[in-house]
This record gives structure tokens, sequence and C-alpha cells, in this order.
């Protein structure tokens, strides 16, 4: 299976589009509703949706991450910049080798949270068997 894409319902979705513009620029596709970005090999869409009223009041929920090549701090300063809502300014998470990663979080204008991280190393089929816990060992 390969996860692609998140969909982002919102009851104001014009004011999403607005506010990931200023952060992704002009979206790659704006079709029957439905606007979106291609963030690497995943994308991200928004649209209306009747299910949802207002902001979202428990934000950490669901957390989307976007890993960047490119410096967390860098890519940071642009998005708050650009406008992006802080969360969490860039700090770092794990301090074993391959894990020491570093993430800012920022929420949209309906309070969903998504962040910048850097790449993480993800364990393999081998060291899930050699270690019993799925994390990576040195």
């Amino acid at each position: 299976m390969n996860l692609n894409g998140l969909l982002i319902g919102s009851e104001n979705p014009q004011r999403l589009v607005e506010y990931y513009t200023k952060l992704f620029g002009k979206p790659n596709w704006d079709e029957g509703g439905y606007v979106g970005w291609q963030i690497g090999s995943g994308s991200v869409t928004i649209a209306a949706h009747d299910q949802v009223k207002g902001k979202n009041a428990t934000p950490g929920r669901l957390i989307w991450n976007i890993e960047t090549t490119a410096d967390v701090k860098g890519q940071f300063e642009k998005f708050k910049t650009a406008g992006a809502t802080v969360v969490k300014e860039p700090y770092q998470m794990g301090e074993a080798p391959g894990q020491d990663v570093a993430i800012a979080t920022f929420a949209d204008p309906d309070n969903n949270y998504f962040q910048l991280m850097s790449p993480m190393e993800m364990p393999t089929e081998a060291d899930r068997s050699l270690t019993g816990t799925g994390a990576r060992q040195p």
C-alpha cells in the first residue's frame, strides 16, 4: 500500500486555499470544488465538507507531516514569513543515530496541525526482526 494523499474538509474551504497558497504556491489542481497541491509523492486537497463545522477542537488528534530535505529552520522561516501560524518553533526530537529529527508545528485557519520534519530513518523489516521492537539499532 501507499498513502498518497490527504483531504482536508472545511466549512470555509476558500479560507484554507488562500492560506495554503501562501505557503505552497499556486495549486496543482482546482476542479469541482477540490483544490490541491502535489507535495513530493503525496498530495493535500482542500474541499467543502458538510460534516465539518467551525474550527478543529482537537488539532493534535491528526497531524500531517511534510518532510523537507532542506533545513527545517530555513523552511520554517519561509512559512512564517508567508503568514503561517506557528504552534511550535523548530525543535529536536530523539538522540539516537538516525533519529535526530527536527520538527516545527503550524496550524491552519481551521486549527488543523501540520509539521515540517527533517528526514527520519524508518526501520526495515530486518531491523524489526533483530530487535523485536521496530526501532532501528545503531
